[in-house]
């Protein structure tokens, strides 16, 4: 039990500091918003993540690798989307508190991890067979795996927000460049996402 615990725990670690497309969202929300506006977002990955494993243990096995293609085209296209947003927040900032709408910006999360393929291929090829072989010795062993990897997620994606969002207390200029620093971030994994899809594809 141990053992499925501290994989869990060094997992979550590697997923969360490896640079993708649901931490450059989490940067640019932080700088926008704040962390008290971002923090909620960090739990968007236990609602996108219940598909995921739903089609991964019992679908996507199956599935011809067309599929993971065609959603890494969506999830590219939508992060572009997220940064023609960061850039509009980038020209348009005024250093003023803006209306927060918690729920929508909760949505744009869950849309990012849901359409991000890394939770898709980690599942499929790392926690899948883990969690089957856990499960089996043992339910418990199970709900370890669980708990530890996306308990540790959720810490570990809240120290990071507050890293991020120290940028905010250095002034309206600093605050601003990092907007733009993120609407590019986001924009780069859009297009190498689009572009990968495509890519595959042909």
């Amino acid at each position: 039990m141990i053992n499925y615990l501290i994989f869990g725990l060094s997992y979550a670690f590697a997923c969360v500091v490896q640079p993708g497309p649901f931490q450059a969202f989490l940067l640019s929300q932080s700088l926008t918003n704040g962390w008290r506006k971002t923090i909620p977002l960090v739990f968007a990955p236990l609602v996108s993540d219940i598909p995921v494993i739903i089609l991964v243990l019992l679908v996507i096995t199956n599935l011809p690798q067309a599929v993971l293609w065609g959603l890494q085209c969506l999830g590219g296209l939508f992060l572009i989307f997220l940064a023609f947003n960061a850039y509009k927040s980038w020209r348009n900032f005024n250093n003023k508190k803006q209306d927060i709408v918690p729920y929508k910006n909760f949505f744009k999360a869950v849309v990012v991890s849901l359409l991000n393929p890394n939770p898709y291929l980690g599942w499929s090829l790392v926690l899948g067979p883990i969690l089957i072989k856990a499960w089996t010795a043992s339910p418990v062993n199970g709900v370890v795996l669980l708990t530890g990897f996306y308990g540790s997620m959720v810490v570990y994606s809240i120290g990071m927000i507050w890293l991020f969002a120290a940028a905010r207390n250095l002034g309206p200029k600093v605050t601003r460049i990092s907007i733009a620093i993120s609407a590019v971030a986001l924009l780069i994994f859009g297009i190498y996402q689009l572009w990968s899809g495509i890519n595959a594809f042909l």
